[in-house]
């Protein structure tokens, strides 16, 4: 697993602060510089003052955009230069409680958007970064305002923006349609079943406000990411929706159906909701071919690829974050490794797939 905090040694008394380390060339002033290395220490020099990290080599940090907290001796890898997985955690507040969330919902939220603003005008060309929570939008005020200064600063740049789709307005349409061409907005829908999306998401009327919020970004010509987890819950229904997507949403960009993370409430709730497709993917296959049948484009995320059938493999991509990514033993001698998206760290052979099987 590759790590996201650091361990980190400066003056206590610093502010938290946001520093790139070089990779080769020193480019600003936000930049460090490597003033000193031995085995499992680093020390830099920046306008801040001198700090080290340690049990790191420079090759795997170089170019990276941590965001130092001097109180706690942390550095948080905001942007990893190398990686094309970095997300910025906007907030852990959340208006729903989804039963496979993997990122259960905290009542404090810590405004970071100045940093975050920061790590984004140092970040390498032609990023785009993940914005993730929790729900972003319970800060949209804030949040519209980061994205405005961070295109504004780098127009190379682009947004991946997860939410659960429940707080978009109408006066937001100008704004919307403003950036529509770098933003991607990756939004929620389990089931057409009002009442079991409502359950699923633990918000009764979620379902009414998605719907018409969702109709509202084809009118802002938004790029849209529909995003399904298949679960116990809503597997006997994914046709049905699948239909409804393609009746109803036609100008998403893609529909993503998602297998289940065994973390968060993910972990609590899993043997109540994770659906073996390595076992059963009669519904799966049927909504991927009709999907097809209308020329509407759709993913499998997370999904090993020997647990789909080869006529859907496809439609399998390497979605899982590198710094969660594992393979099982099981794996080595597997000819499809490079191309498949392996398993979540926290994965669990003995309460997983069924069928796991070299390639």
């Amino acid at each position: 697993m590759i790590p996201l905090r650091l361990r980190f040694e400066c003056d206590r008394s610093l502010a938290p602060f946001v520093v790139r380390i070089p990779n080769g060339v020193q480019l600003g002033r936000d930049d460090a510089s490597l003033i000193f290395e031995e085995p499992g220490l680093l020390s830099y020099r920046a306008d801040c003052g001198d700090f080290h990290i340690r049990d790191v080599a420079p090759e795997d940090i170089a170019g990276d955009v941590l965001l130092v907290d001097p109180q706690r001796q942390i550095a948080h890898r905001l942007i990893r230069a190398e990686s094309p997985h970095n997300t910025f955690l906007i907030t852990e507040q959340c208006d729903q409680l989804c039963l496979m969330c993997s990122q259960p919902p905290k009542t404090h939220h810590e405004d970071m958007f100045a940093h975050f603003l920061s790590a984004a005008r140092l970040a390498p060309s032609g990023s785009e970064i993940g914005l993730s929570g929790g729900e972003p939008l319970l800060h949209k005020e804030e949040l519209f305002s980061f994205i405005d200064a961070a295109l504004a600063a780098r127009e190379d740049l682009s947004f991946h923006i997860l939410t659960n789709g429940q707080h978009f307005e109408m006066d937001d349409l100008p704004w919307l349609r403003k950036h529509r061409n770098r933003l991607l907005w990756g939004v929620p829908i389990y089931s057409d079943d009002p009442a079991l999306h409502d359950e699923i998401v633990g918000k009764p009327g979620a379902f009414a406000q998605l719907s018409g919020n969702l109709a509202f970004l084809g009118l802002a010509g938004a790029a849209l990411e529909l995003r399904t987890v298949v679960m116990k819950q809503n597997a006997a229904g994914l046709t049905e929706l699948a239909d409804f997507i393609s009746r109803h949403l036609p100008f998403a960009t893609t529909w993503a159906i998602m297998q289940m993370e065994r973390i968060g409430y993910g972990r609590m709730n899993w043997s109540r909701c994770f659906f073996d497709s390595s076992a059963n993917f009669t519904e799966l296959g049927a909504a991927i071919d009709l999907m097809r049948a209308r020329r509407q484009s759709v993913m499998l995320y997370n999904f090993p690829l020997c647990t789909v059938p080869p006529a859907f493999r496809a439609h399998a991509v390497q979605s899982i974050s590198d710094w969660k990514q594992k393979y099982l033993p099981a794996c080595d001698p597997c000819q499809q490794r490079s191309r498949c998206a392996g398993f979540f760290e926290w994965y669990r052979e003995g309460d997983g797939f069924i069928e796991i099987k070299p390639q």
